[in-house]
Order: C-alpha cells, then sequence, then structure tokens
C-alpha cells in the first residue's frame, strides 16, 4: 500500500474512533487532513475536483525550492498502530451516555457508564466528568464575579479524576484516549511535568489525536522562529497533504514571519474560495490586509488602528499599543484611540496603570462618547489607593449619567463608593445624600446603604445605632 493510501485507510479509522468519542475538534482537523491528502490525477472525479485545484496553484507559484523525494531526516512514514476496540462490547449503554453527552447532559452521561469497564466507556465517563466540573466551574465564575470579573473558582471533579486515573495509569490498563483525559486533568492541576509526559505517552501511541498534540502545544515556552525550516517541512509534506487547508495556513503563517504579505493574502485568498466560510487563522488574514494598507497609505488612521486591533485579539498588546500610537498621532482627538492605548497599558503583560490613567484622562477631554474614560479612571484612582481623584471622577461619571438621564449598573458603584468615601471624610450630609439614593435600589446595595446609614447616626449622636427601617422599602 502507497504512503498516501496508508494515511487515507489511517485516517477514515481515525475520524471514527475520535467521532465515536466525542472528540470533535480533532475528528474535524483528521476529516480535512483526509481530504486534503491528494488524488491519483488518473482517479480524478468531477466531485472531487474542487478540492485539487487552489493550493496545488499557490504552491507551484511559491514555492522556494521543488520537494526532495528523499525524505526529511526525522521524518518517516510509520504506520500508526489501530487501535482495536473494546473486546467486551458496551454497545447499548455507550449509545444511551453518547447521546447525553451529545445533548450536553454530561453527568447523565457518567451516570450511565458508571459500571461499564471497557476502555472507550471509561474514557467517555471521564470526559464527561471533567466537562461537567468545567461547566460547573463557568457558572460559578459568573455567579460569584460577574462574567468579566476574575475568581478562584476550580473544576471540583479533578481530584477524584486524579485519583483515579493515576491508579489506571499505574497499573497500565489506560488506552492513549484514557491519558489525553489524565494529561488535561494533570496540567489543570498545575502538574505541568507529569502532564506533559502523559501527553507525550499518548500521542506516541496514538499521533491522530489533534486534541492531545494542541495540548501539548501550550507547554511551549520559546518560540524558535525557525521559519524557513518550518516552510520546508510543510513543503515536504505537501507531497502528500497537497490539498490540506491546514497545511496551507500554516505555511501562510510562516511567510507571515518573513513578511512576505503578497504570498500570505495569495494563500488566504486561495484559502477562503475553497473554504469561503473557514473561521480559523482569519485573524492573519484581517492583520495582512491592514498592513497593506498601512504601507500602502500610511496617513489613514484607521489602518493602523485596525492594525492594532488585530494584535490586541492576539493578545500582544505591545505591538497593538505601538500602531495605537500610530494612528492617535494621525487623530489625536479620537477618544477610542485613547482608550484602546489605556486597555493596553492596563494588562497583565505591561501593567503600566499611570500611562493608562494618562490616556483615559485624553479621551475623557476628547468628547467619550463611548462613556468609558470616567469611569475607568475612577477605579484605577480607587486601586492605586487615591480616594481623592477616585471621587472626583465617580462624581463627574455620576454627572454625566444624570445629565443624559441613563441608568446604568456603574450608576450604584458610583454612588455606593462616593457613600462611603463621603463618611470616610465625616462628611455626613453628603454622603447621607447618596446612601438615601441606594435606597431605592433593591440590591445587596440597600443593606449596605442602611448600615452606613446607621453608623453615621451612631457617631453623630454618640448613642448606639439607631433603626433607619423607617426608609421606605
Amino acid at each position: 500500500m502507497s504512503s498516501k493510501e496508508s494515511c487515507r485507510a489511517e485516517l477514515r479509522i481515525a475520524i471514527r474512533q475520535l467521532t465515536d468519542r466525542c472528540l470533535y475538534s480533532a475528528s474535524k482537523w483528521a476529516a480535512e487532513q483526509l481530504v486534503g491528502i491528494e488524488q491519483d490525477p488518473a482517479k480524478f472525479t468531477p466531485s472531487n475536483t474542487r478540492f485539487q485545484r487552489g493550493s496545488s496553484s499557490i504552491r507551484r507559484k511559491y514555492r522556494t525550492h521543488e520537494t526532495s523525494v528523499t525524505p526529511i531526516a526525522g521524518v518517516s512514514y510509520v504506520a500508526t498502530p489501530v487501535m482495536e476496540e473494546d473486546e467486551i462490547i458496551d454497545g447499548d449503554f455507550y449509545l444511551l451516555a453518547k447521546s447525553y453527552f451529545d445533548c450536553r447532559e454530561y453527568r447523565r452521561a457518567a451516570h450511565v457508564l458508571r459500571d461499564q469497564k471497557g476502555s472507550r466507556s471509561v474514557f467517555l465517563r471521564c470526559y464527561a466528568l471533567y466537562l461537567a466540573g468545567e461547566k460547573r466551574k463557568e457558572e460559578e465564575m459568573v455567579e460569584l464575579e460577574g462574567p468579566l470579573g476574575k475568581s478562584d473558582t476550580v473544576n471540583h471533579e479533578l481530584v477524584s479524576l486524579e485519583r483515579e486515573l493515576s491508579t489506571f495509569h499505574k497499573n497500565g490498563t489506560v488506552d492513549p484516549f484514557v491519558l489525553y483525559i489524565y494529561g488535561l486533568v494533570l496540567k489543570q492541576k498545575g502538574r505541568e511535568n507529569l502532564a506533559r509526559t502523559v501527553l507525550v505517552e499518548s500521542v506516541n501511541s496514538y499521533p491522530w489525536n489533534w486534541s492531545a498534540w494542541t495540548e501539548l502545544q501550550s507547554f511551549v515556552y520559546q518560540e524558535l522562529r525557525m521559519h524557513n525550516e518550518s516552510l520546508s517541512k510543510c513543503e515536504y509534506l505537501q507531497g502528500t497533504f497537497g490539498n490540506s487547508n491546514y497545511l496551507q495556513a500554516q505555511i501562510a503563517k510562516a511567510q507571515y514571519s518573513l513578511r512576505e504579505f503578497d504570498q500570505v493574502e495569495a494563500i488566504f485568498e486561495e484559502l477562503l474560495r475553497n473554504d469561503p466560510y473557514r473561521v480559523e487563522d482569519m485573524d492573519m488574514y484581517s492583520n495582512v490586509l491592514y498592513a497593506k494598507e498601512c504601507f500602502s497609505n500610511p496617513c489613514d488612521y484607521r489602518a493602523w488602528y485596525g492594525l492594532g486591533q488585530a494584535y490586541e485579539m492576539m493578545a500582544m498588546p505591545f505591538y497593538a499599543l505601538h500602531y495605537f500610537k500610530k494612528s492617535a498621532f494621525l487623530q489625536p482627538n479620537d477618544s477610542r484611540l485613547w482608550i484602546a492605548m489605556a486597555q493596553c497599558y492596563e494588562t497583565d503583560q505591561l501593567h503600566m496603570l499611570d500611562e493608562a490613567i494618562k490616556c483615559y484622562r485624553r479621551a475623557a477631554n476628547c468628547n467619550d462618547r463611548e462613556a468609558i474614560a470616567l469611569h475607568q479612571l475612577a477605579k484605577l484612582h480607587s486601586e492605586l489607593g487615591h480616594p481623592e481623584e477616585a471621587a472626583f471622577y465617580y462624581k463627574k461619571d455620576l454627572e454625566r449619567m444624570e445629565s443624559e438621564e441613563r441608568e446604568e449598573p456603574k450608576m450604584v458603584e458610583a454612588l455606593l463608593y462616593l457613600a462611603k468615601y463621603y463618611r470616610a471624610q465625616k462628611r455626613f450630609e453628603d454622603a447621607e445624600v447618596y446612601c438615601t439614593r441606594l435606597l431605592d435600589y433593591t440590591g445587596p446595595e440597600r443593606e449596605t446603604a442602611k448600615s452606613l446609614l446607621r453608623g453615621m447616626r451612631s457617631a453623630q449622636s454618640g448613642f448606639p445605632s439607631m433603626d433607619v427601617e423607617h426608609f421606605p422599602p
């Protein structure tokens, strides 16, 4: 059997096995590579020619050298061991559990498989429990801190899963898929060295599980930037996967790093012709278009701003800041640009809060139509221990909301801060004004306002705190 036919056979089996285990991202990737294997021209049919056209023309146009017939060192076609299904068929229970899993009823799926001992059932039960814990963690995060807040919530299933899977691992009764779940659990628990070892063991046993490879990738701390070497390996792989969109995207990434924007644009245009609904790597394509626009029209502030946004989406605030500054230089009265710069300074990578404050001030002076700057100035000054400045900006933001007749969640935050600030300054009359306004709300801020009022009345009278239940409900 030729290397291409061998890969096809293995991928077809892998797609069924990955789909059967609900590893849908890995199954999708494997299916894309299956279609990406170049067909024998003699076997072309009208139904598959659309997968064979574009990428090969791009490859001919931009290939730096012809692919050698001799394989690159370290690369070989070693047949992936085809996994055998469980000898004891858990069929009916497994089908029921999988249907629950597909409906995202993870705990229900795990319960169905509680007594099943086959490796496939063990995998799906552990995977379902892991995802149930992740789902609950996200719910707790929102409940405790809000959708944008930080939280210390954890996946409560990790401890029991680690205990069970470590026992299986020591006994040597795990297959590559169970090893993958064990690696996920160890990674979440912060045991990175063991997680890396387990994931390597998993991909060595079963290389087609792309999800395991992506988890391994997250342990890479340093990018070697060997772009030419990467291109050489991709070109070699094109000998088999000549029509793989994924491989074309990897070539585009390497050429993007080499600043070959014309070639990158051509590749993405071809990718979109073949796969018009593709979403992967489109941020890079957008970045290339903005970069080319910047070079062709360096006085267009919108192009620099778009390029900054592209780097911001890639979590690269230093580069984003560089382009936002270029944009702000060309359009200094646009508050959005100053807010974008301030948000870069606020990121964990930079954490330059004083610079962020300067940018928010500029935004506030540039008719901040999105009403972000004043609130952020108040919050930052509060975090930095500047209560007087924080109160000043909370008051200005409150006045803005009142003048615009807006009822925003930020209003409660401003009222509460000002009430506490004026109480601390012993300006009880001012504090009482804000507390009284808070009594109109029904959330926890109402009880906080009552407590503040009792404390102030007690401090003013010198007697034990009075009851404020006479305030309207």
